[in-house]
């Protein structure tokens, strides 16, 4: 579902004046707001190269968290309408220009037979700056 990743989101980051990563801003996939304590976790995927959980930080609101970190934060919700940013830790961030994105969302939802729920949101998307 190309609609749930943004284009307005996906872009290099830099610290200290060096380029560290990139980031990306994806939106639900399930039609209610979760707490985060029931992510399970995102898995991230640019031009066929997985990177591992570790790679992967999330910002919630303005507060980024490491994956594992997030099975313990009971007081924190993914809105169904507010984005959740994945931050990936890459070296030198990313070539601008069109990259095939795949994000898997995997999200325990309480009615759902099978746990996790996945979700697979797939997008080719331009790179800005």
């Amino acid at each position: 579902m190309q609609y749930n990743i943004l284009n307005r989101g996906f872009k290099n980051v830099s610290q200290n004046g060096q380029v560290n990563g990139f980031k990306i801003d994806v939106l639900s996939g399930y039609y209610r707001g979760v707490y985060v304590t029931l992510i399970e976790g995102f898995d991230v995927t640019v031009d066929g190269k997985t990177f591992a959980r570790d790679q992967v930080r999330c910002t919630f609101g303005n507060k980024t968290y490491t994956q594992d970190q997030l099975e313990k934060l009971s007081d924190v919700r993914w809105q169904c309408e507010e984005p959740v940013t994945l931050l990936v830790s890459k070296p030198g961030g990313l070539e601008p220009g069109m990259h095939d994105i795949k994000i898997v969302a995997k999200i325990r939802v309480s009615y759902m037979p099978v746990q996790p729920s996945v979700y697979n949101f797939d997008a080719r998307i331009p790179l800005v700056g």
